[in-house]
């Protein structure tokens, strides 16, 4: 399975420390963990409804998951009413915590905010299978300027 990221050059790390530094829906503050998505357009759209002006300076990562790893996956009926609030739930991050410390697989498959029909994969980087996921050496992203405004 092929997955995709788009973060800010500056931060091309594979490493999941920009979501220990800040926590985010799926993890709180202090849990590393690398946030993919099915496909770069899901990227992208994540990426702009977390954006007020068009990014810029920005990396599109590939990722290879082998298809012998196991991935944990949550639906979005065993999800609390909340789940998909602007503002992430507690409960979304106790979820993706409790993930990351049983160690139970490398990676979890969740339901996208944007696109409730899509999925979003987070990595857990501490799992010893973790290694086995093939990281591409990133690409430039640029946004359409049609998308938003610019800085």
């Amino acid at each position: 399975m092929t997955v995709f990221r788009i973060s800010k050059a500056k931060y091309s790390a594979n490493d999941g420390e920009g979501a220990r530094r800040a926590g985010a829906r799926w993890n709180h503050k202090g849990t590393a963990m690398l946030y993919c998505r099915a496909t770069a357009s899901l990227c992208a759209l994540e990426v702009l409804a977390h954006s007020a002006m068009l990014p810029a300076e920005m990396i599109v990562v590939q990722a290879r998951i082998p298809n012998h790893l196991s991935i944990q996956r949550v639906e979005e009926s065993a999800l609390p009413p909340s789940w998909s609030s602007p503002i992430p739930s507690r409960k979304t991050q106790d979820l993706g915590t409790a993930w990351i410390e049983s160690g139970a697989t490398a990676v979890l498959s969740v339901p996208s905010v944007i696109v409730p029909s899509e999925r979003n994969y987070l990595l857990n980087p501490a799992h010893p299978d973790f290694a086995k996921i093939r990281f591409f050496p990133p690409r430039p992203f640029t946004f359409d300027r049609r998308l938003k405004r610019t800085r």
